[in-house]
């Protein structure tokens, strides 16, 4: 028996970076049809592979756990691990047969669509399903929050939640992240509000690039979240006047709460003034924390251009620095945007600039047997 599956990848609309990392706010996000795969069915050990790159097919005894990180199959490593110490289930079962875990992904990597956690997401749910866990104790909102603390506890790396809700849920959402600013253990914080939109909203002009600019999100929040942390609370414990980190972050929490008004108006001039504000933000705050670029001298390029050519709004999609952005065209124009674009990216020798027409992804998780 072969399990498939696959996730896909998601933009954050509005809000971000106040998904718990710098913040405990809330963002608009969407899942979009830029997908991530896996294969898995059982095997005498643990196997893992990932048939997008280069490197070897690892192998582990049953007996292995936890599994060593060593640079390869770190992500899938961390699933593994994280799942096997909150399950007793899974561990009994894995004791009695291994699998063979395949991957690979449509997402360009390090292009802030979330890809490096569609890995993770795409393992602990294969394992769910190989191995009929428990839905009840192995819900989606377990599996996303255990997915946040693969890579933050697990692997170091500093990550909030919108990349493990997003794909896992689907659809478009106003996902709301009050009281897990701390990152607390998992059912010690409450969990995320999970609100879909899409199925009473207009149809999208969202058009998408990947610069082609990597980066890594992990090095960019790990300068940006102890920043924001300091601040606040020294904030809470002394008063006055708010510090600017928290100032920024209530500002871009502002435009993702107003975008949610503006949706449901389908009023999509004010939707891209509050894209366009909330890239200003972001651009400052990241110029504030010593990124000289601010959000990326790519990101900015594109998103200036995108203007200049007739987008309501424009924005990163990621952690700055590199990465994606995307624009809401005005209907018709989506081509226009794209032209723009590639002649962009072929003036500044950019020659992995990828360009996407955005269509979100109403369901998440697929999953076939």
């Amino acid at each position: 028996m072969t399990i498939r599956l696959s996730l896909p990848g998601r933009i954050n609309i509005l809000g971000n970076p106040g998904d718990a990392n710098e913040g405990d706010f809330g963002v608009l996000s969407a899942a979009v049809e830029i997908r991530a795969h896996a294969e898995i069915d059982p095997a005498d050990e643990i196997i893992l592979t990932q048939t997008d790159t280069a490197g070897p097919d690892s192998y582990h005894p049953l007996t292995s756990l936890p599994l060593a990180y060593d640079g390869q199959h770190d992500l899938l490593k961390g699933a593994i691990n994280r799942l096997a110490a909150y399950s007793p289930e899974f561990r009994d079962r894995l004791a009695k047969h291994g699998f063979h875990l395949r991957v690979h992904s449509d997402v360009p990597r390090q292009s802030g669509l979330g890809g490096s956690s569609l890995f993770v997401l795409l393992t602990l749910a294969g394992l769910r399903e190989l191995y009929n866990l428990d839905r009840r104790k192995h819900n989606d909102y377990t599996l996303s929050e255990l997915a946040q603390r693969v890579e933050a506890r697990e692997l170091g790396i500093t990550a909030g939640y919108a990349d493990r809700y997003v794909p896992l849920f689907g659809g478009l959402a106003y996902v709301d992240y009050h009281g897990k600013l701390l990152q607390a253990d998992l059912h010690a914080e409450p969990l995320a509000t999970y609100e879909r939109l899409d199925e009473c909203l207009p149809y999208l002009n969202f058009v998408a690039v990947s610069t082609g600019v990597r980066h890594n999100s992990g090095d960019v929040h790990s300068r940006m979240r102890p920043r924001y942390l300091q601040e606040h609370a020294s904030w809470q414990s002394n008063g006055g006047s708010i510090p600017p980190m928290p100032k920024m972050m209530s500002a871009a929490w502002r435009c993702a709460w107003q975008g949610k008004i503006a949706l449901l108006q389908n009023d999509m001039v004010s939707l891209g003034a509050l894209m366009n504000e909330n890239h200003r933000v972001v651009d400052e705050m990241m110029r504030y924390c010593g990124f000289e670029d601010g959000a990326g001298w790519a990101n900015n390029l594109f998103i200036e251009a995108a203007l200049r050519h007739g987008a309501l709004g424009a924005k990163l999609t990621g952690a700055g620095g590199g990465g994606s952005v995307f624009a809401l065209a005005t209907a018709g124009e989506e081509d226009l945007l794209l032209d723009t674009w590639q002649a962009l990216a072929d003036s500044h020798n950019l020659p992995d600039a990828r360009l996407f027409r955005l269509e979100i992804a109403r369901q998440g998780l697929r999953v076939e047997q």
